[in-house]
């Protein structure tokens, strides 16, 4: 069956003056317009087309390229506001996108910038925008952690500096004396967890130093440790020359990377060194 607000790959079933109809599975037949079909293209065959309903909800398929699909959150720009509907926004395709006043968070105006989610209206199955991210983001960061290295898009200010999404699912903060100069909404920037708070909220950071230092050594202590089987033999005790040696950081970069290994149940310390909680039968 056809997805509404994604990309589909449907069989041609005819040809009319109007253009190609296609399978559209349950949703019956879906129209694809003239000026989208390409020459030579044969019923039986299949085409790749976007799916959206039309101002009259019918059901079209498209060659065009829209900005996101649903479930992705995108930049986009307003192009109108209608005073009993809300703003239209400029994704791409012929048709605008919606973007309902309920669907609003604070007043938008004409030629601005907002980060919106895209989604489909459960009342009418219609693509629409939403600056309500929330819906389209996952509730904690499990996967992420102190250190990491993450792709940020700018959303917008707040009392304690600017919201930003984290790789597309979640939600940070980069506080005032983290922001980039002079930041605006969809601006992407490289960045790093600073801190994954206990309700799982994520503090965010653009200084590469310490943070990507605690995932490089992260990394190959577990590296180490799988080659050792499970066993290294540094631990808090090991002497400072050792450890610039091997590791090449200070041992208090190395004491802390283990800290961190420990909280997050992937060591535990013994007399001799470390071992790999899974090896270490815990």
């Amino acid at each position: 069956m056809a997805e509404i607000g994604r990309y589909n790959s449907l069989r041609v079933l005819r040809s009319t003056p109007q253009g190609l109809y296609l399978d559209g599975g349950d949703h019956g037949d879906i129209l694809m317009p003239g000026r989208y079909v390409a020459q030579k293209t044969e019923e039986g065959s299949e085409v790749t087309v976007f799916v959206y309903r039309d101002s009259e909800d019918r059901l079209v398929a498209t060659t065009e390229t829209p900005t996101a699909l649903v479930g992705e959150i995108a930049c986009l720009k307003v192009k109108s506001i209608h005073p009993q509907v809300g703003a239209f926004l400029d994704w791409g395709l012929a048709k605008d996108l919606l973007l309902p006043f309920r669907e609003q968070s604070g007043k938008v105006a004409v030629g601005q910038s907002i980060v919106v989610g895209i989604c489909l209206d459960p009342k009418s199955d219609r693509i629409m925008a939403t600056t309500r991210l929330n819906r389209l983001l996952k509730p904690t960061p499990h996967h992420l952690r102190r250190g990491q290295s993450v792709r940020l898009m700018m959303i917008g200010p707040c009392p304690l500096g600017w919201n930003a999404l984290v790789n597309q699912t979640h939600l940070g903060l980069l506080y005032v004396d983290e922001l980039p100069p002079d930041p605006e909404p969809g601006q992407t920037l490289r960045g790093y967890v600073r801190q994954v708070r206990p309700d799982g909220k994520l503090d965010l950071t653009l200084n590469a130093d310490r943070g990507a230092r605690v995932v490089s050594l992260t990394s190959r202590i577990l590296d180490a440790l799988a080659e050792g089987q499970g066993f290294l033999p540094f631990n808090d005790r090991t002497s400072p020359e050792a450890i610039r040696a091997t590791f090449g950081v200070s041992k208090k970069v190395f004491k802390q990377t283990l800290g961190s290994l420990y909280k997050e149940r992937k060591i535990r310390m013994v007399p001799e060194g470390i071992r790999r909680l899974d090896e270490a039968g815990d």
